[in-house]
């Protein structure tokens, strides 16, 4: 799948569009350079299952807690954390144990992390220009 979105709004509602893809125990993993909308497309996410919690980035927490809509969404930011030592610190794989979609912004800090889980989305969003993004969407297993 590939969304190319002009504006914050749309890439939220992009987002919503993919969420339907989803269930409990997916996880997403975003590629992105900073300001992206890798947060914005959570936001997407968030919404198409009803929370109606302001999503946040998660940099400084590591992970954002969205609980109380139709499916929970745990929001992690792997931008200061390199190795799986310090991923399991995180409680990161506690998470799969927990009714929920699991997205993971700065993926890429942890080589193989997709390797080790089970139900993946990849998500990239590229910055075509100030507000305009190409975003592509792909699920392990399926041609990247």
């Amino acid at each position: 799948m590939i969304y190319e979105t002009n504006s914050v709004e749309e890439t939220i509602e992009a987002a919503e569009r993919f969420a339907k893809e989803l269930k409990s125990g997916d996880a997403v993993l975003y590629t992105g350079e900073m300001g992206a909308g890798k947060t914005h497309f959570t936001k997407g996410i968030a919404r198409h299952f009803g929370i109606t919690d302001t999503v946040t980035s998660p940099t400084f927490a590591i992970v954002n807690e969205y609980i109380g809509g139709k499916i929970s969404v745990f929001h992690f930011d792997l931008f200061r954390i390199n190795t799986f030592d310090d991923l399991y610190a995180t409680g990161f794989f506690d998470y799969f144990d927990r009714d929920g979609i699991i997205a993971v912004e700065w993926s890429e800090n942890i080589p193989g992390l997709a390797d080790e889980l089970e139900s993946v989305w990849f998500v990239d969003i590229a910055k075509t220009g100030e507000s305009s993004r190409r975003i592509t969407v792909t699920k392990k297993g399926e041609q990247r």
